[in-house]
Parts: structure tokens; sequence; C-alpha cells
């Protein structure tokens, strides 16, 4: 988001929510959905396109969908400011509940859900728990700005969240999907399950794109300054991101069209565990940093980073790991067409909790506090 509209909603509240979001953001589920609908039409009328599709690949995932992937993921971590790390380690109580909430409640909670809602759904199930595991680093940075959140802070969780992935979403995926499931007498995802190919599909779909914005973002601001680089580059990248994100959607969909066309009551299925994830992290995390007495800005922020998942990174690593054609990336299809609207509404919580429950903060602007 640019600085300008940042100052927006910092500065007053005279436009609601979405307005203040570009055309593209605003009406996301509706591209989303669009996107759906051509890529089953697509599958319909245009014999042996996942021939096509295959004819190919990196790794196990098609060139074309390889790329949307990337472009997904690039844009999103040019806009972190990695200089800011140092700052933020130094708020222990800060940095300690996120990687708490993001790293061990985050995919515990994402893990019950799918087991307790999608019991005989086993494919989807493991879906959502690689949702769980790809933490935020994505539309966090919007969320947090249209909540009056902290955004220097927002920015440095993403970054440890971006390193952290990198580190430990290999080992946790082979937790989730083989360790617990053993230890508690269910069952484990299959013998085709491989940690390496998570391994690969977050270094490719995750490293590659880190690299790059990180080269980015250091490059850009030697040469042209800070400035000029969030106000002037930032936007024109922006919308990449939106634009590798509808046209992996339409690539997806024209190859699981069968599946969703003749089983529509599956997708709603996985929708129901999404949003009981996104309730009770949010509320819950919101709940800890007033306990924690963050502020209203650190305590927004803290709420959106651990509410929000990275559906670029799941669907990569379900496609790399799985199969374009698998139920575990719908599963991560399905994902963003749940998550932009639950957490716009979360947005207008966040902005009326600050005025009930922050009525003395100082990092709680004038127009939120006043607004009715």
């Amino acid at each position: 988001m640019s600085d300008t509209v940042h100052e927006t909603a910092r500065g007053g509240l005279e436009a609601p929510v979405l307005a203040r979001l570009s055309t593209l953001d605003r009406f996301l589920p509706v591209w989303i959905i669009a996107a759906m609908a051509l890529g089953l039409g697509l599958g319909r009328l245009v014999p042996g396109l996942d021939d096509a599709l295959d004819a190919v690949r990196v790794g196990d995932v098609s060139l074309p969908i390889a790329i949307g992937l990337l472009l997904m993921m690039y844009p999103v971590l040019a806009k972190v400011r990695y200089s800011e790390l140092d700052r933020v380690a130094g708020d222990r109580t800060l940095l300690v509940a996120s990687l708490v909430l993001n790293w061990l409640l985050g995919p515990a909670l994402m893990f019950a859900l799918a087991w307790l809602l999608l019991p005989d759904l086993p494919e989807y199930r493991t879906g959502l728990v690689i949702v769980g595991l790809a933490r935020c680093i994505a539309m966090v940075l919007i969320w947090n700005d249209l909540s009056c959140g902290d955004r220097e802070a927002a920015a440095v969780l993403v970054a440890i969240n971006s390193v952290f992935q990198i580190l430990a979403f290999a080992a946790l995926g082979w937790f989730y999907l083989q360790v617990l499931p053993g230890w508690l007498g269910l069952s484990t995802t299959s013998a085709e399950f491989s940690v390496w190919a998570i391994v690969l599909s977050v270094m490719v779909f995750l490293g590659i794109p880190l690299l790059a914005g990180y080269l980015t973002r250091t490059l850009g601001e030697r040469a042209k300054g800070r400035d000029w680089y969030e106000s002037q580059f930032l936007p024109r990248i922006g919308p990449i991101a939106l634009y590798g994100l509808l046209f992996t959607i339409v690539m997806l969909f024209a190859l699981q069209g069968d599946a969703i066309t003749s089983q529509p009551w599956d997708v709603a299925r996985i929708a129901l565990p999404l949003l009981a994830y996104f309730a009770l992290m949010f509320g819950g995390s919101f709940l800890l940093g007033m306990r924690l007495s963050l502020g209203y800005a650190k305590t927004a922020t803290l709420a959106f980073t651990a509410a929000g998942n990275n559906f670029e990174l799941a669907i990569a690593v379900a496609i790399g790991t799985f199969g374009v054609t698998s139920g575990q990336a719908l599963a991560g299809v399905v994902g963003p067409l749940i998550e932009v609207p639950v957490l716009v509404a979360l947005v207008y919580v966040s902005l009326w909790a600050a005025r009930r429950f922050f009525p003395g903060d100082p990092t709680v602007p004038d127009a939120v506090r006043s607004a009715r």
C-alpha cells in the first residue's frame, strides 16, 4: 500500500475501509470468483489442457503455474523493510507473542479444526494443515494499515515469518502430517509424501522471491532512496501479485473443474474450518495483545499477522508435493476466497475495538476514536 493511502488511513475515516483499497484489492473476491469461473470454462472447452500445462515442468510443477506462483510472492516480499529487523526484535514481548501464535498455536489450531471438521476428507484435511503452516507474509500489510496498526512492526514480523518459513516449514510439515497423527493414533499422510518435496517447494517458491525482494529493496533504496522506492516503485509492481494469484487460480480451476463441479459441498466444507480458524486466531491474539498491554497499534498488528495465512505458499507447496489436480491444492485455492472478505470484516472489528477498549491509547488516531 502506498504512503498516500496509509496516511489516509491514519488521518481520517471519512472514506469507508473498502474505499481505501485500490480497485483491484477492493473487488478481490469478485476477481477470484471470475478466475474460478474462467478456469472451469477453460477446463471444459480446451481438451488436453492438462497435458499442455505439464509439457514443461519446474520440479513437480508445470512451468506456467510455477511462473504464476513466483509472481504472487515477489511483490509482497519486495515491500518488506529488511533493515528494520533489529527494531522490533528489541520488543521481546511482541516478538515472542508473535512467534508463539504463528508457529505453535496457529498450526496446532488448524490441525485440530481440520481433523474435527474434515475427518472423512483426508486430501482436503492435509491441504488445510499445509495452509496452517504457511504463516501470512502477504496481504496482512494491507489489513494492518487499514486497521491503523503498527506498520513497521507488521513489516518486521512479516520478514521474520518469511525467514522462519524457510527454516521451519518442512520440519513442521513432517511433524503435523506424519509424526503427530501417528502419536494420536490417526491416519498419516500417504507414503508418497516427501519432506524433501516440501523443502524444495519452499526453497523455490519462497526462497527465490524472498532473495529477489531483498535484493530489489536493497539495490533500489541504494540507487534512488526509500521515498522513491516505496512511493514510486512498489505501487508499480504491487498489482503483479494479484495478477499472479488470478492466473494461478485460472490454471488450477481449469484442472480441478471436475472435482469442483461434481462435489460443490466439499468446497463448502473446506470453508468451515477456515472461518473458525480466522475467528479464533484473531480474537485470541487480540485478547492476548490487550493482556500484554501492547497498546492498540501493536495489538492490531499481532492479531492480523497471526490470523492471516500465506495461501500463495500453501498452494505452491500443495502443487509441488501432491500435484496440481490434488484435493490438497484445491483446499489452498479456496483459502483466499474466504480470507479476503473475513479479514476485511475484521478490520472493522479492530477499529471498533480501538474505540471500545483503548480510550486513552495514544496509538489510536483521533479520527478512529471519534468515528461512530
